[in-house]
């Protein structure tokens, strides 16, 4: 029995080796990485349109349009569009009173921030509003004073369609939201910033991305439930690539509580295990053909699982390793090739963190956040479960704000 389950641990941990591996590769990369993006003396050029999709979002659109009109960047160079999708409330009336183009959107069945943005930037184009890049913000964001400043020259070195550092605002507010700034400091910016060094594309996150006027006008916006995700893979296809800005930041908002946080996980998790079903073959068909490691790194985003998982199951080996190791005869116990690579993989992933939180300058208060690791891991596990086993599914639904 103890040989089956050896041979058992030893599978897991070999294909977790794989994983935390590359994991450590990206970690290499991105302490080499440049992390600041040279500003040219000349006077920026790119108009951008700021598009904002927003449901029942009168709480919050508010802090974001002041935000956005303190921003280090020429105010004729940029207009805010706020699309108020489906609005029962107060958020036409407010995003008018800050001076915002407003776009009320009414729609019984295309329901969702996908179906928002083709809609508005349907009719951008129609009207001919003029503009040379589009970026796309959540209604719960604020960004940093140099956000436009700094898209403005990866514009003009040539960068077509760019992912800004999306991180956690107010991470010290309760102790979930302070893991989500552990999970987003590796996800959104470790990861991306590796990335950089190899030609690999960073990937969308969802918000903060902006693209040169004419991508979108030849790669129509995705409205499934997981949009950036399907419309990164449909610019990866057509030969695209997405960079990373680490120096421009977007922060969001995030539910305080687990149970806040559930319907947006379900819809995270049930959208990765769709794509990693839809397009691993097709990107491992087409880097093998190829040899192109950017194809290969894009496949290897969709079949890492959320480090909660990967770091739960490889506790889990670890301890059972170690169980075995205990129970075994004392003149008999040896350091086995699963033990060594339980520990390996453990190690592995605490330096994979531990520079992730050091690359964002993490506060201090978030590793004491740390604490409650194992309790955040066995909720995401048993949502992840039954994601994968189709027992939660989740369409697009409005996030709970505290």
């Amino acid at each position: 029995m103890q040989t089956l389950i050896r041979a058992f641990l030893f599978s897991v941990e070999s294909v977790w080796a794989i994983l935390t591996g590359y994991l450590v590769w990206l970690t290499g990369n991105a302490l080499r990485a440049p992390r600041v993006t040279p500003l040219k003396h000349a006077e920026p050029r790119f108009r951008f349109v700021i598009l904002v999709p927003a449901h029942d979002e009168e709480k919050l659109i508010p802090g974001l349009l002041a935000n956005l009109a303190q921003l280090d960047y020429p105010k004729p160079l940029y207009a805010v569009h706020v699309i108020a999708d489906n609005c029962t409330d107060r958020t036409a009336e407010l995003a008018r009173r800050a001076d915002a183009i407003v776009h009320e959107r009414v729609h019984a069945e295309l329901r969702g921030k996908g179906y928002a943005l083709q809609w508005a930037l349907q009719k951008i184009w129609t009207e001919n509003v003029p503009h040379d890049a589009v970026l796309i913000l959540d209604a719960d964001s604020i960004i940093s004073a140099n956000f436009l400043r700094v898209m403005d020259a990866r514009l003009t070195r040539g960068e077509r369609v760019i992912q800004a550092y999306y991180a956690v605002r107010d991470p010290e507010r309760t102790w979930s939201v302070s893991l989500r700034y552990v999970a987003l400091a590796v996800l959104h910016y470790l990861r991306p910033l590796g990335r950089t060094l190899f030609g690999g594309s960073a990937g969308l996150k969802g918000n903060g991305m902006v693209f040169a006027a004419d991508i979108l006008r030849r790669h129509p916006w995705s409205a499934s439930v997981t949009e950036d995700i399907a419309y990164h893979m449909a610019l990866i296809s057509a030969g695209e690539r997405v960079t990373f800005a680490p120096d421009a930041v977007v922060w969001a908002e995030m539910p305080g509580t687990l149970a806040g946080a559930q319907t947006q996980n379900v819809r995270w998790e049930s959208g990765r295990i769709e794509m990693a079903r839809q397009y691993v073959p097709p990107l491992l068909q087409t880097a093998a053909r190829e040899k192109s490691i950017a194809h290969l790194d894009a496949a290897m985003e969709h079949l890492i699982p959320p480090f909660s998982i990967l770091a739960g199951v490889s506790a889990a080996c670890l301890l059972a390793e170690t169980a075995l190791w205990v129970f075994t005869p004392r003149a008999k116990r040896r350091v086995t090739p699963g033990l060594a690579l339980a520990v390996a993989n453990v190690a592995h992933q605490v330096i994979y963190l531990c520079a992730g939180l050091w690359l964002v300058r993490a506060p201090r208060k978030i590793y004491t956040a740390l604490l409650y690791a194992p309790a955040f891991v066995v909720w995401k596990m048993w949502l992840y479960v039954r994601v994968a086993l189709g027992l939660d599914k989740q369409g697009w639904v409005r996030t709970a704000r505290d």
